[in-house]
């Protein structure tokens, strides 16, 4: 297969820990032919969906761990899969890159995971669909209503509905004497929707990212532990990843979701799970299978090229 990897500027790579640069190494593996482009580089010409792509080969050496020819001009439908892996936020650029994937998609070009799906799961509010596993929770611009909302529960995490890797996340408790400056900030002076959350204190045993892959979740996940005197475990945020085998409440949240999300486009989704409750659902470009492979031994990327030589045959 010819495989398209819409990302970030490859230079920009931590190889030691990105899983674009795993799904590559993979599908290098298997004879696979590796392409990369950056939203940027596509464009809509002569009625065909096109990308500037460049012919990726994988060095095997650091920092130089590729070389790239190109880039050229070829029809995102002559691609036998095309994977969009660029990072949020979920800005004006990514909407409209998901637009210009899905007039491939009716080219005939294979989108993963399918622009559509990308724009129907914020990766917030998605968990709005499975209220049965949330935490109480309340989307608003309004600072009054969030205020009540953190008096009700007495503790609280606040977040940007686009944002990655920790950006923006406040806990906020009752006399905070930096309360109404951190909600002016956060809603944009009330014009800005945010999510609030109830507190969890199981943040402190990890933020566990639960990997599903087709539907199916990859058995271990990823706790991402704060570090001392934070309450973010992302990674970008200074946490430690730890894997750990799937407990049984995080089985039945995957297999509640897995179906539903591979349904509907979703060959890869990362599930944010804090104690028992679903917090985020990723699907933008969903990672940890560096961190899930090294420590268990269990080959997320290998996995993953399976489910996407299955969806391609």
């Amino acid at each position: 297969m010819d495989i398209l990897f819409v990302a970030d500027p490859l230079a920009s790579f931590k190889v030691y820990k990105d899983s674009t640069y795993a799904m590559m190494l993979e599908a290098a593996r298997r004879g696979h032919g590796l392409w990369a482009c950056e939203p940027e580089d596509m464009a809509w010409r002569g009625g065909k969906m096109l990308a500037a792509a460049s012919a990726v080969r994988l060095t095997g050496q650091s920092p130089a761990w590729f070389t790239a020819a190109g880039p050229e001009w070829r029809p995102l439908a002559g691609f036998d899969a095309v994977l969009m892996r660029k990072d949020p936020p979920f800005d004006e650029v990514y909407l409209n890159a998901t637009y210009l994937l899905e007039m491939a998609e009716r080219e005939g070009a294979r989108v993963f995971n399918r622009p559509q799906a990308l724009r129907d799961y914020n990766e917030k509010l998605a968990i709005a669909r499975f209220p049965q596993f949330t935490v109480p929770t309340l989307v608003s611009c309004r600072v009054d209503e969030i205020r009540a909302f953190l008096a009700e529960q007495g503790d609280i995490v606040v977040k940007p509905l686009n944002a990655m890797g920790g950006s923006g996340i406040f806990r906020l408790r009752p006399g905070d004497a930096n309360l109404g400056a951190i909600l002016e900030t956060v809603t944009g002076l009330g014009h800005r929707q945010i999510m609030a959350q109830r507190y969890i204190p199981e943040i402190a045993d990890g933020d566990k990212r639960i990997l599903l892959i087709a539907g199916e979740p990859v058995p271990y996940s990823l706790a991402r532990i704060p570090a001392p005197g934070e309450t973010r475990g992302n990674l970008a945020a200074g946490g430690t990843g730890v894997a750990r085998p799937l407990t049984d409440r995080d089985r039945e949240i995957a297999a509640a979701l897995g179906p539903i999300l591979n349904a509907d486009g979703l060959l890869l989704v990362g599930l944010d799970v804090i104690g028992d409750w679903l917090t985020e659902v990723n699907v933008t470009s969903p990672t940890c299978f560096r961190e899930i492979a090294d420590q268990t031994g269990c080959d997320v990327a290998a996995l993953f090229i399976d489910a996407l030589e299955r969806s391609c045959a």
